[in-house]
């Protein structure tokens, strides 16, 4: 590449016009201007337009997100990097990260969700990480609608062929079947990988003289733009118009991609790595740039293409997946191209890294653009929405009861959200109660599902102790005796009516699911699905979320290390209900003694731990009857002392199983712990003032789990409970063939098992 005297020799906006692709406001393109001392060119625009998009910037999150914790004993990396990193001990790390692909799945639901796989793998092999799992949370509208029922047939597909090609095993998740999802899918992806503590490579260790390489997939025109065109506004009547900005997956070449790095990293040849995503080579460059304190020089013509006539700005927005930009170090250039030949690659060196801190992208010899990195990648507008967010509170201070959460932070033990009963239902006979329990297992809320998770590979790479289906998934960790526990979870409908207790609910239940199987909780992960910012009730809807994350993280001590921000969630002006996914990794000190998800042995006790007080307003049945209202609340002290409690429990050998009241409430939990083992239990719902039966048997509260024991241990769990402060109650026995509940229903554990297995595949429409 030789020098250019002089910028200009590419189309130039007309001055103080701003490019309508570029998707900037006056005010942000007044900065730009600023920030560089004069009027950028078109494709200057551009790439300040999508590395300032609201996918690239965070530009209405990244204040709140600050206030996250994200620190604590086993952080290795927090946010900032491509994935956060807790120490395992014995020099290994743990590297996990969720991250959405929301619009491009609602547009094509195949590729949108498999280049979402793509993405969040590169995420963490981008680390020096090998990848050994995988886990989604999903949220569709309801099943028996035939344009969702195609959304999930393209989403589900697209996940089991890139994760199963790439041979990495899907072993958990969430879904859940909302109105509000019907036109906005949500599809958020986790992985979780392992690397050595000095195998661990991060963005930031570029330095003046290195050479810059792209290799993986020739850069095509799929993609381009798609963080400021999908991630950046609502949905709406143009969608289909949007299609090709959707990018397209190869699997086969991303496992390529994924052993030649980490042959890379093994052998110690690169000093800095950066997979290519949102905003393509202009984000890549810009972001390992600033991180550095370094500039860099690269030529567009040399960038290897899968189409002819290409221009530098495609070349610089394209959003080809199964790319990584590599910085071999000095000396090693040679070691870096011979592994990328191994592994039948196309990589090209295409520039080199400067010490000045500008990036100058030639096309030949022509300079086309020249734009301080850091102008890019940091110095995007912060926008404060606290006052935006406070309108939205004073304006509906009337209707806040009903969004509650605020005030008593414990369930109340009366009033409408702990006694409210549908009223046409409250008169039935409890005979019916049996069926009641029949019908919510084989709902789309509450059934298996098997359905969607038999098409991914969960035992591929033999590290699966617990796949799908249990409250978590198990994984050892070859040639150790430790391993960990990987849960992800969501607490939609909660949100809906308070995104502080819906989030706040959601960082509880993730850990409780992995303290349910006897794993420590180590760090999160979190994606915040909104709508609109830029509204007041979407604003608020934000802030609130965080705040919850926040006060979770704090009582439970489990701090933030990565995560993504999803704005815009919204369609025809519609938002999408405020759903925080949080991502959770626990650690055990011998996966061997994990607590197995089973159904105890005849003669076990049956236990509920925690609090006992629920409601119907948010839960599944209620939402069966039209029920959705409030209060909601969550006590996090109590939250704290239940995991607490349930861990030392398990230290002492003294827990046969346990499961997470969740979903359907303590009648579901029960009817899922003897679907286990087809095992049955007689049983008592407790006793709790003002709390009718079936408020008891499909009410939904946090802060409870089922646990399975020896009777021998008895004395010894109810000690630690008043240890921990933590209420306790007697429910029954483990032992024959119906799950009795005196005094409302005893059903064979048969049809129990029956209507849970069936019950989605029905609601789609195959065969169960």
């Amino acid at each position: 590449m030789s020098a250019s005297p002089a910028l200009g020799t590419t189309k130039t906006a007309q001055p103080n016009q701003i490019p309508q692709d570029a998707g900037l406001t006056e005010y942000e393109a007044a900065l730009v201007r600023d920030l560089i001392g004069r009027e950028p060119n078109a494709l200057e625009w551009a790439m300040f337009g999508a590395m300032w998009s609201e996918h690239c910037a965070y530009k209405h999150s990244k204040k709140l997100l600050r206030t996250l914790p994200s620190r604590g004993p086993s952080v290795a990396v927090g946010p900032g990097e491509n994935a956060g990193a807790v120490d395992l001990g014995g020099g290994l790390l743990c590297v996990f990260k969720v991250e959405s692909h929301n619009h491009p799945s609602a547009i094509e639901p195949f590729q949108g969700a498999a280049t979402g796989v793509g993405g969040i793998l590169r995420d963490v092999f981008a680390m020096g990480a090998r990848p050994t799992a995988v886990l989604n949370a999903l949220f569709f509208g309801d099943p028996s609608d035939p344009a969702v029922r195609r959304t999930i047939a393209g989403v589900t597909g697209g996940i089991s062929f890139y994760g199963n090609c790439v041979g990495i095993p899907d072993v958990g998740g969430h879904i859940s079947f909302e109105p509000g999802y019907a036109e906005n899918p949500l599809v958020n992806a986790m992985c979780v990988g392992f690397a050595r503590s000095e195998d661990l490579r991060k963005a930031s260790g570029a330095r003046p003289g290195s050479a810059v390489y792209l290799v993986g997939s020739d850069t095509g025109r799929d993609g381009i733009a798609g963080a400021s065109l999908l991630a950046s506004f609502e949905l709406g009547t143009g969608s289909d118009a949007k299609r090709p900005s959707v990018q397209v997956g190869n699997p086969f070449l991303e496992k390529l991609l994924l052993e030649a790095t980490l042959e890379l990293v093994e052998a110690d040849a690169v000093e800095a790595l950066q997979d290519l995503g949102a905003a393509g080579l202009t984000c890549a460059v810009s972001e390992v740039a600033a991180k550095s304190s370094v500039g860099m020089r690269i030529d567009v013509a040399v960038v290897p293409r899968r189409a002819q006539l290409m221009t530098p700005y495609e070349v610089m927005l394209s959003e080809s997946q199964e790319r990584m930009l590599v910085i071999p170090r000095p000396g090693r250039e040679r070691d870096v191209e011979q592994i990328f030949k191994k592994w039948e690659l196309h990589g090209s060196r295409i520039g080199e890294v400067t010490a000045e801190p500008l990036l100058r992208i030639y096309d030949g010899d022509n300079l086309v653009a020249m734009l301080p990195p850091r102008a890019l990648a940091d110095d995007a507008p912060e926008y404060d929405i606290a006052e935006l967010a406070a309108s939205y509170r004073s304006e509906s201070d009337e209707g806040a009861g009903a969004r509650s959460g605020t005030g008593d932070p414990t369930w109340s033990t009366e009033g409408p959200a702990s006694t409210t009963a549908p009223s046409a239902d409250a008169q039935r006979q409890t005979a019916k109660i049996g069926l009641e329990l029949l019908d919510l297992l084989a709902s789309p809320a509450i059934a298996s599902r098997r359905a969607i998770y038999r098409t991914y590979d969960q035992m591929v790479g033999t590290d699966t102790v617990v796949g799908s289906g249990a409250d978590a998934a198990v994984m050892r960790i070859k040639g150790r005796a430790d391993g960990i526990a990987l849960a992800i979870d969501a607490q939609p409908r909660l949100a809906a009516l308070d995104p502080y207790v819906g989030a706040a609910a959601a960082v509880a239940e993730a850990t409780r699911n992995l303290v349910c199987m006897g794993a420590t909780p180590l760090a999160i992960t979190d994606c915040l699905d909104v709508g609109n910012p830029e509204r007041p009730k979407g604003a608020w809807q934000l802030t609130r979320t965080v705040e919850g994350i926040t006060a979770a993280c704090d009582a439970l001590g489990v701090p933030v290390v990565s995560g993504n921000v999803s704005l815009y969630n919204a369609t025809h002006g519609a938002d999408i209900w405020p759903t925080a996914v949080i991502g959770a990794v626990g650690r055990f000190a011998d996966v061997a003694k994990h607590i197995a998800p089973t159904s105890g042995k005849t003669g076990d006790l049956v236990l509920l731990a925690g609090s006992a007080q629920v409601s119907l307003g948010a839960s599944a049945y209620g939402a069966a009857h039209g029920i959705h209202e409030g209060p909601v609340s969550i006590d996090l002290a109590l939250e704290a002392r239940l995991q607490r409690f349930v861990l030392a429990a398990h230290a002492q050998g003294a827990i046969r199983a346990a499961h997470d009241r969740d979903a359907g409430g303590l009648g579901v939990a029960l009817a899922e712990i003897a679907i286990r083992d087809g095992i049955g239990m007689k049983v008592a719902l407790p006793a709790i003032r003002g709390i009718d039966k079936r408020v008891a048997l499909f009410g939904e509260g946090p802060s409870g789990i089922v646990l399975v024991i020896d009777p021998a241990r008895d004395d010894d769990v109810r000690a630690l409970a008043r240890e921990h402060n933590v209420p306790l109650w007697t429910l029954g026995t483990i032992g024959g063939d119906l799950l009795e509940v005196a005094p409302v229903l005893g059903t064979p554990v048969s049809a129990l098992a029956d209507a849970h297995a069936r019950g989605l595949g029905r609601a789609l429409g195959r065969d169960a």
